[in-house]
């Protein structure tokens, strides 16, 4: 046993503690406040060791880069390493995120992390009557292999980390396939590629559904397959981003953003494991995409209590023996849901807070959003501003200096434990219900997160959670202080290139591509390992969405 202080220490703080309320008039004092963290954890006035006596230092925390790694999942953290500045970006057509990559790279961005637009997203090609309204609005509009080849042009992938924020599997498993079919056509080997595919099938059940979406099992299905592809032909790959940012920007609490994720990374490692794949073999490569809410404490506690569940989970539950594949490795985006259209510019110190509670986390790659995100698509200008906050709070802060430097803190340490405990009763609740796939089914994730955003939403209009420019300190006739950035025509270049592409393609390889993907839907088999093959012919995105939602049949969400 290794606890920091003995019983009759803790008795004598005890004491003390109750006469210092006393004399500061904490004890029994009416106080129409509420002092609690946004997942509802009440917050004492002060903590001590008392709060923190049943903690046993090495079983607990640990030294970083060592079990249970609540202190981080490398020894030397950011005095070795910092985290990638992975700045998202995408609108418009391919050319013209092209073109905002490579800025964002010349201006000190370490990694890209390319979004697309809701077409793509959805699985609908540009020219669809249902989405063409949307193409290339809150990210680049792919269609073909040949967009994916336009929009990497000139970066080099075997050396620059990419994260394909294809949070549908009904997109990943088309999208992610045309990433790595151009990295080959390029003569980069699939061996040779790093990055990140968000990929993640409560995102198309549960969070931005679309019309007539995969039901949860097709969904996870796919999921599946494209972690089973990777850990095979793309071992350096993180073939799937548990998107928690998502999560939480619907509206759940802290504590059910890291069950939902860890849940999700269960039920996905139950069925590589039921496909004959050891634990090991790709647990290493398990990811984690976490927010960076404005409840500065509680977001660190999160994700220090996140790194505790995790180990236990892979060692207890599947007994994983690389230690790779017991630490839980995330990136953080900052909240977008808690910026606000008043007074922009306010949105750059949130952001910054937001941030600065990641790298105090532990983080392992971190996006700031810009101050224009609650109005349009980030500028230029919106875009650099937030990647130097990040470069400031890497280069100019010193947080780099210490690993964990807040670990010891009686009030983060017990904040960690009752997160902690809030995150296990979820866990138990959904392998009650049958495990993520069966709960998403019944529609009782649903209802979790529609509680939550209420509850949320609600203390905004009443006051009780102050959110300034909003209910308070507001400005009468706000006059903006910032330009808007204005999407380029996209839906008329999309349809060019896609008449050209029809009309230039072989219609007899693009039939036989499709039908080897009709067979391996009729044959259970792995469908990434044909639509790699599949996406060389050309066929679109809708025209592989199509067969899919053919073969597995659409599901419309619960509403609650």
């Amino acid at each position: 046993m290794s606890k920091l202080f003995n019983e009759d220490v803790i008795e004598e703080i005890t004491r003390n503690g109750d006469q210092w309320q006393q004399n500061a008039g904490h004890a029994g004092k009416a106080n129409d406040r509420e002092f609690r963290t946004l997942s509802g954890i009440p917050v004492e006035p002060v903590y001590t060791p008392e709060h923190t006596a049943d903690m046993d230092y090495l079983r607990d925390l640990g030294f970083p880069g060592e079990p249970p790694f609540v202190r981080g999942v490398h020894p030397t953290m950011y005095r070795e390493r910092t985290w990638t500045m992975r700045q998202l970006a995408g609108y418009g057509p391919p050319e013209e995120t092209n073109k905002r990559y490579k800025l964002l790279l010349s201006e000190g961005a370490t990694g890209i992390n390319g979004i697309f637009d809701y077409p793509t997203l959805r699985g609908y090609d540009s020219t669809d009557p249902l989405a063409r309204a949307d193409c290339g609005r809150g990210g680049v509009a792919i269609d073909t292999l040949e967009d994916m080849r336009i929009l990497f042009d000139g970066i080099p992938l075997e050396e620059v980390s990419s994260s394909l924020v294809t949070c549908q599997p009904i997109c990943n498993i088309t999208v992610q396939s045309m990433y790595f079919a151009n990295a080959r056509n390029r003569g980069v080997p699939l061996d040779k590629l790093t990055g990140t595919s968000q990929n993640d099938f409560l995102m198309e059940t549960c969070m931005a559904t679309a019309p007539g979406v995969l039901p949860p099992k097709a969904s996870f299905k796919l999921s599946c397959d494209a972690i089973e592809y990777c850990t095979k032909h793309v071992p350096r790959w993180n073939p799937i981003s548990f998107a928690g940012y998502n999560y939480r920007e619907s509206g759940c609490t802290a504590d059910q953003e890291v069950a939902f994720v860890i849940a999700n990374a269960i039920a996905c490692s139950e069925e590589m494991v039921r496909r004959g794949l050891d634990v090991d073999s790709f647990a290493p490569r398990l990811s984690f995409f976490m927010n960076g809410q404005s409840d500065f404490f509680e977001e660190i506690a999160k994700y220090r209590a996140a790194r505790r569940v995790w180990y236990r989970v892979m060692k207890e539950r599947f007994k994983a023996k690389d230690p790779r594949s017991l630490a839980f490795r995330f990136h953080v985006q900052t909240a977008g849901v808690a910026l606000t259209a008043q007074q922009p510019l306010n949105n750059i110190a949130r952001s910054a807070y937001h941030a600065l509670s990641a790298a105090l986390g532990g983080a392992q790659s971190v996006h700031i959003d810009g101050y224009d995100e609650a109005l349009c698509i980030p500028t230029e200008l919106s875009s650099i501003t937030a990647l130097r906050c990040n470069q400031i709070l890497q280069l100019e802060t010193r947080v780099t200096n210490t690993v964990d430097p807040l670990g010891g803190s009686y009030f983060v340490e017990a904040l960690t434990g009752k997160l902690e405990e809030k995150i296990l009763m979820l866990l138990e609740e959904m392998d009650g219900l049958g495990g993520i796939v069966k709960a998403t089914e019944t529609g009782w994730i649903h209802g979790k997160i529609a509680d939550a955003a209420y509850e949320y939403q609600n203390d905004i209009e009443t006051g009780k959670m102050p959110v300034v420019g909003v209910n308070c300190y507001r400005m009468d006739d706000e006059v903006l202080p910032i330009e808007l950035f204005e999407v380029p025509e996209t839906a008329k270049v999309q349809e060019k290139r896609l008449k050209r592409i029809k009309k230039e393609r072989s219609d007899s390889e693009v039939q036989r591509a499709l039908d080897a993907i009709s067979r391996c839907c009729d044959e259970d088999g792995n469908l990434m390992e044909v639509i790699v093959e599949s996406v060389q012919s050309l066929v679109t995105e809708g025209e592989i969405t199509e067969i899919l939602k053919d073969k597995y049949g659409v599901w419309n969400p619960p509403l609650f």
